[in-house]
């Protein structure tokens, strides 16, 4: 099974051979900035759908075979509740499924840590047989490395900005703190080198379950973190330490890569991996998380370069454009699926009443005229 290696560490390459003494910290994911907030929800009134800084829409290559409202569909965001729970083959049964789903949760005004902050609960519906399982909890679509900027209407309508700002950082990449210099991103760091730590903030409800971390890196090559076990009750720090990262750069393997037009080293979150042991009690599953943040070293000092090169050729942003394309046929083609299954689906409560006039309820077994226990006989008709 594809999930049985779990990678212990994660080393990525050096490029310029730039190396520099302390990690640089990052906060990849927050998902207390992922609460959904615009276009109201069509079924549940008073909440909302999508949110707005991650706001995505497919159906820019959509086939002219699908109509207006069909492409209203192929959009979707960040939002906590569009994540998806995806559970091992052996375990998809139509009701573990169902039952596996992520929702947005408060923390308490009061708690001691993340009072009043907005973070993913999950759900995961294990079978009760004793044996192994497994559950991914990915986002709705893979994280883009270079959406550029843009402003999000009220309805969702993305338009992109024409000024994309001094900071050289897309859309999913967030914004960097002017004070503290810490970047706070939507799932995608850019510029990693070697990663030291991965922490992610969890609260444990003392299950004996097993958490990891997976992120994918520029050449979309997977990487799996085993953080930890959540058998603890409360919010706990959960870290990986990269066991080969070397403190000493007398002692690094330096090399030398071409730079453009290769991708700067970059990670970003590809979901997470519970894992379920056969000795473990199965059925329901909760925990919550509020954020992943990374230690790393940087792949290349920051430079002025005196020519823009990806603005003369254009080779990373075409490259991004071609993935984009393939993940929004994907996606928009599942979403309008989705859709469609929805308006198949029956709006009736019951049956209809076929036992004759009046207003009686249907499947009672009785007649509209006939009388209840103890009640006074009808009037009889005069003629």
């Amino acid at each position: 099974m594809r999930r049985n290696s779990i990678v212990i560490a994660l080393v990525l390459l050096l490029v310029g051979g730039a190396l520099v003494a302390s990690a640089d910290e990052a906060v990849l994911i927050d998902f207390s900035l992922l609460k959904a907030d615009i276009v109201a929800d069509p079924v549940h009134q008073g909440q909302f759908t999508y949110n707005r800084a991650t706001m995505e829409d497919f159906s820019g290559t959509a086939g002219a075979s699908f109509t207006a409202e069909q492409k209203s569909h192929m959009r979707t965001s960040l939002a906590i509740g569009s994540w998806d729970v995806v559970l091992a083959s052996s375990s998809r049964t139509q009701m573990n499924q169902a039952l596996s789903l992520t929702k947005e949760a408060t923390v308490a005004a009061t708690a001691t840590q993340n009072a009043g902050k907005t973070v993913m609960g999950i759900r995961v519906h294990f079978p009760t047989q004793d044996y192994n399982s497994w559950a991914e909890v990915v986002p709705p679509f893979e994280i883009p490395a270079f959406d550029p900027k843009a402003d999000i209407a009220d309805d969702g309508t993305i338009t992109p900005r024409a000024d994309q700002g001094t900071d050289g950082l897309s859309r999913f990449e967030g914004t960097i703190d002017p004070n503290t210099k810490l970047q706070t991103a939507f799932g995608i760091v850019k510029n990693v080198g070697i990663i030291k730590s991965v922490a992610v903030d969890v609260k444990g409800l003392n299950y004996p379950h097993g958490l990891s971390v997976i992120l994918l890196d520029e050449n979309n090559a997977e990487h799996v973190m085993f953080m930890g076990y959540l058998n603890f009750d409360g919010w706990k720090q959960l870290t990986w330490e990269n066991p080969q990262y070397v403190t000493d750069v007398r002692n690094r393997d330096l090399r030398v890569y071409p730079l453009y037009p290769k991708t700067v080293p970059f990670v970003k979150l590809g979901g997470f991996l519970i894992t379920r042991d056969a000795a473990s009690e199965g059925g329901d599953f909760i925990t919550y998380i509020r954020d992943v943040k990374l230690l790393f070293d940087q792949a290349v000092l920051p430079t002025n370069n005196d020519i823009q090169d990806e603005q003369v050729w254009n080779i990373v942003g075409q490259k991004e454009l071609e993935r984009k394309a393939i993940e929004a046929q994907r996606f928009g083609n599942t979403s309008v699926l989705r859709y469609l299954e929805q308006l198949k689906e029956d709006t009736n409560g019951s049956f209809t009443n076929t036992m004759g006039g009046g207003s009686g309820a249907a499947g009672t077994g009785t007649t509209p005229s006939a009388a209840a226990p103890g009640a006074a006989p009808a009037a009889t008709p005069t003629h």
